[in-house]
């Protein structure tokens, strides 16, 4: 199949301001990609691309002083098939572990592991390591939490979201990836687009997405506390620690978000 998504932001500065935007497709899905997202900007200023330390296409532009709008539009091919399941997937022992894998063990901005280890280990440790005990954390966050956009914040962190049950996607992802590391298993968090494809589509205005993957077995699964359920068509952008790592602006002075559209639609016909 084919999926089209982009976006159309707008920003208003009131001084030049510098900023990085972490929106394009991830290098890995480089050979799906149809139709570049090409990053343009209206007005338009200089753009300078780099790779971050997690792999990420990050640009780096100098917004003027009032409106800037950026956008872009891609179409990329996908299998169409859900997330993989593999119910037989283990844990590793953590001496075991790829080097690269160890410092998504580590706490960090939003996952305090620290303070949700004993918990993670009264309730999770008898469950058989590997695929059944991320099925059991992540089970047990879907039902725990309750999912609210108007009760977004960014300043919450996995530990907030544990004691106020209140959640967007990235609050389900990041109580999940510190529950994960509680218990030693690698977990890294996820930006990207995710459609309403083999699902009824969700009235609500479209919005990048949040997820995360951990690994089992020698290799990266993805898991989705939010939704609980494999999906299909889920492209990602960003992978970091936290969504500290992966947010799609950093904007180096002050500005006002004054439009935000996002899509992701399967191309039929």
């Amino acid at each position: 199949m084919q999926i089209r998504v982009g976006y159309d932001l707008i920003y208003e500065c009131c001084q030049p301001t510098p900023m990085i935007v972490t929106l394009n497709i991830h290098p890995d899905r480089a050979g799906d990609i149809i139709v570049p997202d090409t990053m343009s900007t209206d007005p338009q200023v200089p753009l300078t691309h780099y790779m971050d330390g997690y792999g990420n296409k990050c640009t780096r532009l100098v917004a003027p002083a009032g409106q800037i709008r950026i956008g872009a539009e891609a179409v990329v091919r996908d299998s169409g098939f859900p997330d993989p399941v593999a119910e037989d997937a283990q844990q590793l022992a953590v001496e075991e572990l790829p080097h690269e894998t160890l410092v998504y063990l580590l706490g960090s901005r939003y996952c305090e592991t620290d303070r949700l280890a004993g918990f993670a280990w009264a309730k999770f440790g008898d469950v058989a390591g590997g695929w059944q005990r991320v099925q059991a954390v992540v089970d047990f966050v879907h039902d725990h939490l309750r999912f609210s956009y108007p009760d977004a914040r960014p300043t919450r962190t996995a530990l907030d979201a544990f004691t106020e049950g209140k959640a967007v996607c990235r609050d389900f992802a990041h109580l999940s990836i510190t529950l994960c590391r509680a218990l030693n298993i690698p977990a890294r968090y996820c930006t990207g687009y995710l459609g309403d494809i083999g699902v009824p589509r969700d009235p609500a205005p479209m919005d990048f997405s949040a997820w995360f993957e951990v690994f089992l077995g020698g290799r990266w699964y993805t898991f989705d506390a939010r939704h609980n359920t494999p999906r299909i068509g889920r492209i990602v952008i960003a992978r970091g620690r936290d969504a500290s790592d992966v947010a799609i602006t950093s904007t180096f002075g002050p500005h006002q978000l004054r439009q935000f559209k996002v899509w992701t639609d399967e191309v039929v016909g």
